[in-house]
């Protein structure tokens, strides 16, 4: 009986993999290791900055504010399931993780990825509110509704994260166990399989194409709605700042559905390895550390609640 029906027969072979990293130059190593160590020390920061100060400040008690208080939590989780492990690949000769670790990455990375994805996606429906309709901003985002916005973000999430573990689950991996990855990722875990993908790769397409395709045009329908309304504001100062604020933000969600879609949409067999994880350390690095600065930190209501906090903590 060969390798192959053997593992189909008794199940994964694989006990552990192993995790490439994203580059093999030893020279590299080290001011990699402190880039994103520092990356993650300041994604860390900011979004338990933002956290702390919303939780303290009554005025931050608005339904946009509790919506940037759910994505710094998810950005700090999710960047917590990946970065450490990433830094040990820089440190170690051999970046060992369990089968069972590595599925646990895999279903948070999934969960809290796709939970950002509709984050996002309410948050932009919050700012098209409050900019198009503000004479309905307290029905249309009361407490409830938002309550029902995060349910129904996290359910997606939830139910994503299952689809995506389960399917990989299914499938059995034999002798390989070197993932050309720096985290346990449904591509490079589909290219190790020694049985077929082809079940997991349509999965892949659809949930991944609905979480990506859906909230995009959500998204950029609101943002297209608020520069319409932003353009006949007759004041160029005021203009301006609209301006500037709205082209943040949508350069961030560029950068989050734009990595993601380069990633994810698109057939396995021509997807590089190599390629893929440099535009993943777009959602997995850089946009969870910008969004603090983005979303919130230049804003005037942030910088006031900042003041006052650490006024009350001071005297």
């Amino acid at each position: 009986m060969t390798v192959e029906k053997m593992a189909v027969k008794n199940g994964s072979l694989v006990t552990e993999f192993i995790l490439l990293g994203i580059i093999d130059q030893p020279e590299l190593q080290i001011p990699l290791f402190l880039l994103f160590l520092v990356t993650y020390m300041i994604t860390a920061l900011g979004n338990l900055t933002l956290i702390i100060l919303i939780i303290l400040n009554s005025h931050l008690h608005t339904p946009m504010y509790f919506f940037l208080f759910n994505l710094s939590c998810i950005d700090l989780c999710y960047s917590s399931v990946i970065i450490p492990k990433m830094l040990m690949n820089f440190m170690l000769t051999e970046n060992v993780i369990s089968y069972t670790g590595c599925m646990t990455q895999l279903f948070l990375f999934c969960f809290f990825v796709i939970c950002e994805c509709y984050v996002l996606t309410s948050m932009a429906y919050d700012r098209y509110v409050a900019i198009c309709k503000p004479l309905l901003y307290n029905i249309a985002l009361s407490p409830k509704v938002c309550s029902y916005l995060m349910l129904g973000s996290y359910l997606m999430g939830f139910s994503g994260a299952m689809i995506h573990t389960g399917f990989i689950l299914r499938l059995t991996f034999c002798d390989r166990n070197t993932i050309n990855h720096y985290f346990c990722d449904v591509l490079p875990l589909l290219q190790l399989s020694c049985t077929s993908t082809y079940a997991s790769e349509l999965e892949l397409f659809i949930v991944t194409g609905k979480d990506i395709i859906v909230p995009t045009c959500i998204i950029f329908t609101s943002y297209g709605l608020i520069i319409f309304s932003i353009l006949k504001i007759r004041s160029t100062e005021s203009r301006s700042k609209a301006f500037n604020t709205c082209s943040s933000h949508i350069l961030a969600v560029c950068m989050f559905f734009g990595s993601g879609a380069f990633m994810y949409l698109k057939p396995t067999s021509v997807v590089s390895m190599d390629e893929g994880k440099f535009s993943s350390i777009f959602y997995t690095v850089v946009v969870p550390m910008m969004n603090p600065l983005i979303y919130s930190l230049r804003n005037k209501d942030v910088k006031v609640a900042l003041r006052k906090t650490l006024s009350r903590r001071m005297f």
